[in-house]
């Protein structure tokens, strides 16, 4: 069983739903789900609840689809904080902010892998952690 951490673009993709991406993300969301278990940390449930009116709708939807709530650890949040500053000391654009690289050593740390369209960010900046996106890839 592979623990999996879902980015915020994915869940976006089938919730909303996005007519260029909707397809992959449900197949991979689907394989993952296959897989093990499924889990957000708080930025991602954050980011989600740009498009939900109550607390309850957002829950409502994340029991259905059987995805679980996970706060990031200490170790997590510290680890975030020291890659942020070596990216921004490398020159690394403001582009990139501080909820990417908390949801990055989420998945890394605390779960087998992350399931997200932005592969190639979180490939460089993550050595270790497990992404994909697309069911061929798993």
């Amino acid at each position: 069983m592979k623990k999996t951490a879902i980015d915020t673009s994915i869940l976006l993709d089938v919730l909303l739903p996005d007519p260029v991406h909707w397809q992959g993300s449900a197949a991979a969301l689907k394989v993952a789900r296959d897989a093990g278990p499924l889990v957000i940390c708080e930025l991602v449930y954050a980011e989600l609840a740009t498009e939900f009116w109550t607390t309850h709708e957002l829950y409502e939807e994340l029991r259905q689809t059987g995805i679980k709530l996970e706060f990031l650890d200490a170790r997590s949040a510290f680890r975030a904080g020291r890659l942020w500053k070596e990216y921004r000391l490398r020159g690394g654009p403001r582009s990139r902010i501080m909820t990417d690289f908390l949801i990055g050593t989420h998945a890394l740390l605390q779960t087998d892998r992350l399931l997200t369209r932005d592969g190639g960010f979180y490939r460089d900046y993550f050595k270790g952690l497990t992404v994909f996106y697309s069911a061929a890839r798993l």
